[in-house]
């Protein structure tokens, strides 16, 4: 968070808006859990949650609200002032990374099938921000041929969409928990677009992954949830190369555009 455009400062601050969450909302807080990307604390049967104030988590609070608890965990409060809030602990908690790989492969299926509602406002568009990736892309010193690919699906694809849900945008084995619930999905990174993106992270899972087990995932899901198939795999392609350009999702884009 230190290198992240506003992340220094944030920090700083970060431990009066902790201690202003906690006498809020009467925490009691454990030890913080190392998320990367934002602050994260258990509290009774609650976490609580401060996200740094950047696009990607700007309308957590409002997707969360949308699933009402199906699906996904549910919201407890809120404070936007503070880009906080406080989420129902999901016990035992287990990762589905715990699970054999088509089994979560589907579990993570029925998840997606119950976060795609349609929706609007307040959320940002798919397809603003694959006209924003298809501007960046070609600026970052990535492979030339891997990023022409995917700049050229963009521009296709973005204004094409079929359809209006609510994507999760990062649904991996990390971010669907076990609860007594069932499994429910924490995280969201919420976009509106259309169902064929939101399987993106989930086709690169596992990491370090090969081709034929991302070939094996786009397979099941592509059957399982009625995408399109190139559609698919072409959002797979430039959202690894958009996240943010790691080896480790060039590598997963290189090997998907094979």
């Amino acid at each position: 968070m230190a290198e992240t455009p506003g992340g220094p400062e944030w920090l700083v601050e970060l431990p009066r808006l902790v201690a202003k969450c906690a006498e809020q909302w009467s925490l009691d807080l454990d030890e913080p859990i190392d998320t990367g990307h934002s602050f994260v604390a258990p509290a009774g049967d609650a976490f609580l949650k401060i996200n740094l104030p950047d696009q990607e988590s700007e309308h957590e609070a409002e997707a969360l609200e949308r699933w009402q608890g199906v699906g996904a965990a549910r919201l407890l409060a809120r404070d936007d002032e503070r880009r906080a809030l406080l989420i129902e602990r999901l016990r035992p908690g287990t990762q589905l990374w715990e699970l054999p790989d088509e089994e979560a492969t589907e579990i993570a299926a029925g998840v997606l099938e119950q976060l795609w509602l349609p929706a609007d406002r307040p959320f940002r568009r798919l397809a603003a921000e694959a006209a924003r990736w298809a501007e960046e892309l070609p600026t970052r010193p990535l492979d030339r041929r891997l990023v022409e690919r995917a700049v050229s699906f963009l521009r296709e694809a973005g204004p094409t969409q079929h359809e209006s849900v609510l994507l999760h945008q990062d649904l991996h084995g990390g971010n669907v928990l076990r609860s007594d619930r069932g499994w429910l999905a924490i995280d969201a990174k919420p976009l509106v677009g259309e169902r064929e993106f939101d399987v993106a992270s989930l086709i690169r899972d596992r990491r370090p992954t090969t081709k034929t087990q991302m070939e094996r995932r786009l397979d099941f899901l592509v059957e399982r949830l009625g995408l399109d198939r190139e559609r698919t795999r072409g959002w797979a392609i430039a959202h690894a190369l958009a996240w943010n350009g790691s080896p480790d999702m060039i590598g997963c884009a290189r090997l998907l555009a094979s």
